[in-house]
């Protein structure tokens, strides 16, 4: 299964309808394979919870990774922090395509308003495999840094992941 998805990773992230392409790979080897993404991205997102967010940057690509990197349908994730940029909430805002995701800056905002958080880290997945952003996620991303700033909410960072690895747009200096 690893020459076929290419790690393990990859493997326990694979979408039910390609595994169950596998062959020898029956329905109770799929859901054992499901609980264990399950557990490993409980396990980080343990991680990210029991400290400051932003001292442990690898520690947030991981779990940003293993929740999404492999999922076959682009999702925008955003990560709630408070004024210590400890972890309040991590929700997926939107659902889309292969290839695109509607993201309102107001949404995003909005829920930031109600979490009370001072920061948010915006993720989303490229299906592709390639996280490269492109000028229609960097577009996005200046106009919720544009909205949330009026309102005292940082963005700290937009982190693309994909099977091939991810990038952050102020790593890039994009934002």
């Amino acid at each position: 299964m690893i020459e076929t998805f290419g790690s393990f990773a990859e493997v326990i992230g694979a979408p039910e309808s390609r595994l169950a392409k596998v062959k020898g790979l029956g329905e109770s080897s799929i859901t054992e394979l499901k609980v264990i993404q399950a557990a490993a991205s409980r396990l980080l997102r343990g991680a990210v919870k029991k400290r400051p967010v932003l001292s442990s940057w690898s520690t947030v690509i991981d779990y940003c990774r293993t929740a999404q990197a492999f999922a076959d349908r682009e999702e925008f994730r955003v990560l709630f922090l408070d004024k210590r940029n400890q972890l309040i909430a991590d929700e997926v805002q939107q659902t889309g395509t292969i290839d695109h995701t509607p993201v309102y800056p107001r949404e995003v905002v909005k829920r930031a308003l109600e979490l009370s958080a001072t920061a948010v880290i915006l993720v989303h997945n490229h299906p592709s495999g390639d996280p490269t952003p492109s000028r229609a996620d960097i577009q996005m991303t200046q106009q919720i840094i544009s909205v949330a700033q009026s309102l005292g909410i940082s963005v700290h960072d937009h982190i693309i992941v994909g099977k091939e690895g991810h990038a952050s747009l102020k790593g890039l200096k994009l934002i």
